[in-house]
């Protein structure tokens, strides 16, 4: 690393915090269609011209804008991505990644206690949070689930679970992929409307149903030929993960699938640096959560009764990675 890439990386929060400022404005929604001026747009979202004006040239000069004379309009980047009437909005979780700021700003506390810092989970957080978090998980597994489930084989398999499965995008692509699937998703009451809601939305809620409860303390149910455990393991410490990967091994009929999905440390723990961040946002928001080596996985699964354990051969971004056990 150079001093320039040094202070590059010091100082790379201003870029994040001017993103997550237009997305909260939701100024590209209102420049996606028309350039506007910043007098015009200052009206629409009540803001002071003089702030906007900063705004604007900011994300202009981010290749968000593009400013034309003294008017400014989305570009056709920002406008799919960032506007709430394109199909591909990512706002979601850009508003999620907003939320986790004020926790990150206090990671050396966090380091120092060993404790969070973090106000409370995100699925506990009021309803705006609480959307953010289940609908950011929607639009990172939207861009994610149809490459997932078409390259699991999942032929001949019948019942699939989908544990801690939020809205449930994957319940829905592996559906979609797999005619003769029908799945369940388990999680906490409170995503029951978003999880109806996005099923309904393709058409399938004849074949998904959603099962409220605490994992750590209700039936999961039995007999499936496929639990799928996506990126639920780094909120729980080592004892109470190996609890959940034992449980969802037993909901499995002999024959059955385990898939866990993680973003997964090297055995060393010092990469790929994705997970090795994702441990420290545990550390900020959890009691006890962390990014979990493909090792640690093996032996969680080993320790369930699984076997013919592996990891899939699938190319996944920010080091994740889908490891597979049979009961």
């Amino acid at each position: 690393m150079t001093l320039p890439e040094l202070l590059q990386l010091s100082g790379s929060y201003w870029g994040t915090c001017t993103l997550h400022a237009g997305v909260k404005l939701d100024v590209f929604t209102h420049l996606a269609d028309a350039p506007l001026s910043v007098s015009q747009l200052a009206r629409i979202i009540h803001a002071d011209e003089r702030g906007l004006d900063m705004l604007l040239n900011a994300l202009t000069a981010m290749d968000l804008l593009n400013k034309e004379a003294d008017s400014f309009r989305a570009t056709p980047f920002s406008a799919d991505f960032l506007s709430k009437t394109s199909d591909n909005y990512m706002g979601h979780i850009i508003m999620h990644h907003q939320n986790l700021v004020e926790g990150w700003s206090r990671l050396d506390e966090a380091v120092k206690s060993g404790t969070p810092v973090r106000k409370r989970p995100s699925h506990e957080a009021g309803d705006d949070e609480l959307e953010n978090f289940l609908m950011g998980m929607f639009n990172l597994a939207s861009h994610l689930a149809p490459r997932v489930a078409s390259k699991l084989d999942l032929s001949g398999r019948r019942r699939l679970l989908d544990l801690a499965g939020g809205p449930g995008t994957y319940a829905i692509h592996f559906c979609k992929q797999n005619p003769d699937l029908t799945a369940v998703i388990f999680d906490l009451p409170t995503t029951r409307p978003f999880a109806e809601q996005t099923v309904g939305r393709f058409g399938l809620s004849g074949r998904i149903a959603f099962s409220g409860g605490d994992i750590t303390s209700n039936d999961i149910g039995t007999g499936y030929d496929v639990v799928w455990v996506s990126h639920l393991l780094h909120s729980e410490g080592p004892e109470a993960a190996a609890a959940i990967v034992a449980k969802a091994a037993a909901a499995l009929a002999t024959g059955g699938m385990l898939l866990i999905q993680e973003f997964i440390l090297d055995d060393n723990r010092a990469a790929p640096l994705h997970p090795a961040l994702f441990s420290l946002n545990m550390l900020v928001g959890t009691p006890a959560g962390q990014a979990y080596s493909q090792g640690e996985l093996r032996d969680m699964m080993q320790g369930a009764g699984l076997g013919a354990i592996r990891r899939l051969e699938i190319d996944l971004p920010n080091g994740a990675g889908i490891m597979a056990g049979t009961r």
